[in-house]
């Protein structure tokens, strides 16, 4: 089985080629895809060597799985292109995230829903992935009312050049004299800005938590009212969540079934300061959650911690874990 991997050498595109070897993913050939000034470049795989090479030529070997990290506008082109011809697209951009022809799967919460018709299959935000790895069962006990998260992002959500702005910050270089990705500074800085604002005060990326999670959970009824904020952190992302539910619960009961939730580790010892963080969490496939507690102002809300690998659990394994779940609708 072919399987391409288009944004080969992205931050992104790397760690699923990692992930697909990790896992034992069961292809017979890799097909690294990216853009032109790639093209040529070599990518190892289980011991074998793979030159990187131009979408129409991936399109050509016919793949019979091909998972997208190259951004919306190459998504939007490419997903239908690979699809007519047999392949089955796992896309991680947001273009097809709120299509409703199309389905966005966190595996472990609706991968029930996917069927042999699915060709182009969505891979939700990195932030809602996580928050509602966690979210989603405790919604079924006890149903979420609403939701307010602030997260904390890492530099590594943007890309090899916000990483490289962030490095080359720390050297002591001037602003303004060096290619920015952010408008400001992220070294010693937090932005309260991620992606470009809309209309209602909100940015595309808090608009993507509130959307996404509407649809996976199948309940436009939740209200949800997010701030996403990008931080010099290299390795994660972290969110506060403060969750307001309909039913009354009892704690005990609420940890018990995010301990026994597949994909959720809890880390919740204060008194000997064990929580998650992203520097713990790097290179792990699992979402962590701690600092569980009642909220003390209203009678049915919890506060939460969640922290997870963005470039993993938030990306690439995901992606991997929708592969493996249609492994069985491919011929």
């Amino acid at each position: 089985m072919k399987v391409a991997v288009v944004g080969a050498t992205g931050l992104v595109g790397t760690k699923i080629i990692d992930i697909l070897e990790e896992r034992n993913f069961p292809l017979t050939e890799l097909i690294p895809v990216a853009s032109e000034k790639s093209t040529g470049k070599i990518i190892k795989f289980k011991g074998s060597e793979y030159k990187v090479c131009k979408l129409a030529d991936a399109v050509a070997q016919k793949p019979a799985l091909a998972i997208f990290s190259a951004g919306s506008e190459v998504s939007k082109e490419w997903a239908p292109e690979f699809a007519q011809a047999g392949c089955r697209v796992i896309d991680n951009s947001s273009y097809w995230r709120m299509d409703a022809t199309k389905k966005l799967i966190i595996p472990e919460i609706n991968s029930d829903i996917l069927t042999e018709n699915d060709y182009i299959i969505a891979n939700p935000n990195c932030s809602t992935i996580q928050m509602l790895l966690v979210a989603a069962p405790l919604h079924k006990a006890y149903a979420i009312k609403r939701i307010v998260v602030s997260t904390y992002q890492s530099v590594t959500g943007t890309g090899y050049k916000a990483l490289k702005q962030m490095q080359v910050e720390r050297t002591g270089v001037e602003w303004g004299t060096y290619d920015a990705v952010y408008p400001y500074p992220i070294d010693r800085n937090i932005l309260p800005h991620i992606d470009s604002f809309t209309d209602n005060g909100y940015t595309k990326e808090e608009m993507k938590m509130v959307n996404e999670t509407h649809k996976i959970l199948c309940d436009n009824s939740i209200a949800i009212s997010p701030t996403t904020v990008r931080v010099p952190v290299t390795g994660g992302h972290s969110e506060s969540v403060n969750i307001e539910f309909e039913k009354k619960f009892d704690l005990r009961e609420l940890v018990n079934i995010l301990e026994n939730t597949k994909g959720v580790v809890v880390e919740d010892d204060v008194k000997n300061n064990i929580y998650p963080m992203p520097l713990h969490c790097f290179g792990k496939d699992e979402v962590f959650v701690g600092r569980i507690r009642r909220d003390i102002s209203t009678q049915s809300g919890v506060n939460l911690w969640i922290v997870a690998d963005n470039l993993r659990k938030g990306a690439a394994t995901n992606a991997v874990q929708i592969a493996e779940k249609i492994l069985k609708f491919i011929k």
